[in-house]
């Protein structure tokens, strides 16, 4: 059995997460091209810029602890949608499987507004990734067992599309959706009120319309 974490420890994760929340609050508000170690350090009331170098080494570090945390979130809020999906319908529709695709980053930032500015510092790094999107989603929050479970569906759902098709179409989804996310959660109360209802309703509409099209002659050479 573990023991439960001393004051030391406690002061340290405190630390920890106070230069996480600051590095996503300055980012989403000015770039990460725009934030130093020492704008990090004020804006988590620390005095010492050394104490980000003795928690996570550099600022791509601090980065990489960042996207731990919430893609952990991530995925443990999709499992308890599908969880949730499975067990009040037999089978999942393509609308369902689009929700899990984007609602749990949504609804995160809806309950959390610190959540809110890792969604707007950082949904466009997969819209800007050389590689693929679906992969770098997949190793992140989109990753782990419910992610791979929603994969496995939608697949079966689309027997329309052939391989390349289906992974092109998954490539645009997750650029698509991320460039979406984004872009609105930079406007003001963007998880409250009809507008924001509105923008999540209509993003899950377009991802399963987007899936859903039948391919053209040209797109089938």
């Amino acid at each position: 059995m573990n023991s439960p974490p001393n004051g030391q420890q406690l002061r340290s994760l405190a630390t920890q997460t106070a230069l996480m929340d600051a590095a996503e609050t300055l980012i989403a508000n000015n770039g990460a091209h725009r934030v130093t170690i020492k704008d990090i350090v004020r804006e988590a009331g620390q005095k010492n810029e050394s104490v980000l170098q003795y928690h996570f080494r550099n600022i791509q570090g601090l980065i990489a602890a960042i996207h731990q945390r919430r893609n952990q979130q991530i995925r443990e809020k999709r499992a308890q949608m599908l969880k949730k999906l499975e067990g009040s319908k037999s089978k999942l529709t393509l609308h369902d499987l689009c929700e899990l695709m984007v609602y749990p980053t949504f609804s995160l930032a809806r309950t959390d507004n610190q959540f809110r500015h890792y969604a707007a510092a950082f949904s466009h790094e997969i819209v800007l990734s050389e590689d693929s999107a679906l992969t770098k989603v997949s190793k992140s929050g989109g990753g782990g067992k419910s992610g791979m479970k929603v994969g496995d569906l939608l697949r079966q759902t689309l027997p329309h599309l052939d391989t390349a098709t289906y992974q092109a179409r998954m490539e645009l989804a997750v650029r698509m959706c991320s460039a979406a996310v984004s872009n609105h959660m930079r406007n003001k109360r963007p998880t409250k009120g009809p507008a924001a209802d509105f923008f999540i309703s209509n993003l899950v509409d377009a991802l399963e319309g987007l899936l859903i099209a039948k391919p053209s002659l040209k797109t089938k050479g």
